[in-house]
């Protein structure tokens, strides 16, 4: 029994650990580098907001997230539609997060998708020096009418 509980405590205190490290070390401001969209059935990657996309993600010490992102090309808004337009080539949201092995878990409070404020949303993560690459899950295409499911693959790194 007490050879179990040690056991036990070690993975707690492990996993603690680890968590911790990865916690400081994604602290601070990444940039972004690339935006793509993976097609389970296919393998396929397409680009989301064009070849340059920009944006920014923020970790604080506070425990929370931030993040911005808008499409390669954008221009001033000057109709309706081109104020669409730009709603459709950008995302923003805010909230306060964890981490769990993996993961980072986002409680949304703020974002351009009202779909999105009060929701958790679960993105995967692995840290390589300078590099961030984040990973969501599995979801259906919101614009394919056919419903692939896909996953967006972000690379960020830290500005220079």
């Amino acid at each position: 029994m007490f050879g179990r509980m040690a056991v036990f405590l070690g993975f707690l205190v492990v996993t603690h650990t680890a968590c911790a490290q990865d916690r400081e070390k994604l602290l601070g401001i990444w940039k972004l580098v690339s935006f793509e969209t993976e097609y389970q059935v296919s393998g396929e990657r397409k680009p989301v907001y064009g070849k340059n996309p920009k944006g920014y993600f923020i970790f604080t010490s506070e425990g929370r997230m931030m993040t911005v992102i808008t499409g390669d090309g954008r221009k001033p808004a000057k109709t309706d539609e081109d104020r669409a337009q730009l709603l459709r080539t950008m995302f923003a949201y805010t909230g306060t997060y964890r981490l769990e092995a993996d993961k980072f878990i986002t409680t949304v409070d703020a974002s351009w998708n009202e779909a999105w404020t009060g929701t958790e949303q679960v993105r995967f993560y692995k840290i390589d020096g300078n590099r961030l690459d984040i990973i969501s899950a599995w979801v259906p295409d919101p614009n394919d009418p056919a419903r692939p499911l896909v996953r967006g693959i972000l690379t960020w790194e830290r500005p220079k």
